[in-house]
Formats: structure tokens, sequence, C-alpha cells
């Protein structure tokens, strides 16, 4: 298990868990990357050893998911068959939007029709407003850790995202390198787009996947933590179409969620 926690501060370093291998950022070449650009930076560096799971976490990960290195540890463990497992936040907003698309829409207006428009290009052959996503595929911060396989995948898919920012003259490009609100302050879209692309990936093919149910206490919105109940039929409603493929599942968690947005 090689699981590290990013730092690219003296102060990141030192308020870091030290149970996790410290990944140092410290030059911050690239910080319009964010986490992206250690990431990247290890991947095309080190050879992977086959059946070791990797991690590549931020400095916030105890802050939103409330876990330590040894409950991480011992997570992985337990699920030593598993190719990747899943330490996600925000339970509330995998629970409410029907995929991580529709979430971004919400937070960070008409970007919907940028992904449409980004896959068509990245040719996957999925219908972005109908892609059904729920807790067990949805990842939030890529807070994940993954074996081999799986991060060849996601390293791939990420680099053509890279490429188009970094080399095109196009508009996908100027939309990837443009800011939007995050966090009473500004961030490049492609920050966002590389974090959604693990729930992509997860929800096109089986990659046996373990969810940790940190999920499930950890919310975006406070206010919503009294409506747990409610959210957990959301999910549930999701994980059955996903299952079935029957619609009036889907249908369901149409109707059922109109009380959390005005748009509905």
């Amino acid at each position: 298990m090689k699981v590290y926690q990013i730092y690219y501060s003296n102060e990141t370093e030192r308020s870091n868990d030290h149970g996790f291998l410290p990944l140092d950022n410290l030059t911050n070449e690239r910080p319009d990357w964010r986490e992206y650009w250690p990431i990247r930076k290890y991947l095309m560096e080190n050879t992977l050893e086959e059946n070791t799971f990797y991690g590549f976490l931020s400095p916030k990960f105890k802050d939103k998911t409330g876990l330590s290195s040894g409950q991480v540890y011992e997570f992985l463990e337990k699920n030593k068959d598993a190719s990747v497992c899943t330490f996600s936040p925000f339970f509330d907003q995998s629970a409410i939007f029907i995929n991580v698309f529709e979430q971004s829409n919400a937070v960070h207006p008409e970007t919907i029709n940028f992904y449409k428009e980004l896959f068509k290009i990245l040719d996957l052959g999925i219908d972005i407003s109908t892609m059904c996503m729920h807790s067990l595929n949805t990842v939030y911060c890529n807070y994940f850790v993954a074996k081999p396989a799986f991060w060849r995948v996601w390293f791939a898919h990420c680099e053509l995202i890279f490429n188009i920012a970094e080399t095109e003259k196009s508009k996908l490009s100027v939309d990837l390198n443009a800011t939007v609100p995050h966090d009473y302050s500004q961030a490049p879209l492609k920050v966002f787009v590389i974090e959604r692309i693990v729930s992509l990936l997860l929800s096109l093919n089986d990659w046996g996947v373990k969810p940790y149910s940190v999920n499930i206490n950890s919310f975006a919105l406070k206010n919503l933590i009294d409506r747990k109940g409610e959210l957990y039929i959301l999910d549930s409603l999701k994980i059955a179409y996903h299952l079935s493929g029957d619609v009036d599942y889907l249908k369901l968690f149409l109707e059922r969620r109109k009380s959390f947005f005005s748009y509905d």
C-alpha cells in the first residue's frame, strides 16, 4: 500500500497525516493544475508495482472525510482483492444529483454543455445527461486508492484533457483554462474536470470497487444532515436503476428529489 499525501508548503507538510507517505510539491510549478500536477509527475516518473494500492490525497483529506491514515490502511487491508477503494466525501452531492456532471452544472452553471462537447471529442459514446451515478461509483476530490490497472486508464483519460488544455487553440481549451468560483476564490475548470474522471470510469466499467462509508457522514451542505433518510432513499433508487435498467426507479428518483431543488 503506497498512499501519499501531497504537501505544497511547510505548513501542509507539518499538518499532514504522517501515517501517509509524503509527496513533495513544494516547488508547486503548476498551481493551476492543483493536485493533478504532482500526481501526473509521479505517474510519469515511477513504475507502478502490480497488485499494490496507490493513492494521492490532498492536505484536506482529514478535514473533508474525518479519516486517519490508520482507518484508510485498515480498510485497504480488508479489501485486498478490490481494484479501487473510494473514500469520497459529500454524500449529499452524490445522492441528490443524477451524476457528477449535473452536480458540476449546479455549482458552475453552463458546464453541462462543456462536458457534452468534451465527451464528443473523447468519443466515449455516452449521454451524460442520463448517465446514472450513485454512492458506489461517485468520488469527489480524487479521494480514491487503486491498483495500477485502474491508474493507467485514469491517467490516459486525464492526459487527453491535459493535452487539450495545454496545446490546443480551441473553445474547449479556453473553457478548460477559464476560472470558476471555488471556496470563496477562483480555480480553473480543468481541475474539476480531472476530479470527475474517476466517477466517469467507475460508471462505465465494473472495476471491483469498494467504497468506504465515509460519504454517509460527510456533507457539503450541513443543513441536509437532518434529511439523511431521504438522501438514502434517493441513492438507493439510483442504485436500483443502475443495476436493473428499470426506468421507473429513475422516474421515482427524479420525483422524490424535487423537494431539494426549486428548479426541478
